[in-house]
């Protein structure tokens, strides 16, 4: 199994984090594919065969801590990729939130 859980949605209260300058504040650290629950039960193969797929975009991955769970909210295709790559570890942005937040 490449991912603990596939999920659709997010289970988690709105935490304002919606642009990169956002993001950014947050640092990088590595993450266990398998202890991730995704939002989305679709991959958009463009994302995950483009080249330039985080041209645009962050280069890490956005998850976000709550409840004891790990929800990769963005960069599912960079996962996937990882996988591909039999690699169990992601690079992304792990933003902690708690129940009262939001």
């Amino acid at each position: 199994m490449i991912f603990k859980a596939v999920g659709e949605g997010r289970p988690y209260p709105d935490h304002g984090y919606s642009t990169s300058k956002q993001w950014s504040d947050v640092p990088p650290s590595q993450v266990r594919l398998d202890d991730l629950v995704t939002t989305k039960r679709t991959l958009d193969l463009d994302a995950l065969l483009s080249e330039d797929s985080t041209f645009f975009g962050d280069l890490f991955a956005h998850v976000v801590q709550y409840q004891g769970e790990l929800y990769l909210e963005d960069g599912l295709h960079r996962a996937v990729r990882a996988a591909l790559h039999q690699r169990p570890v992601l690079h992304a942005r792990v933003l902690v939130i708690d129940a009262q937040d939001g």
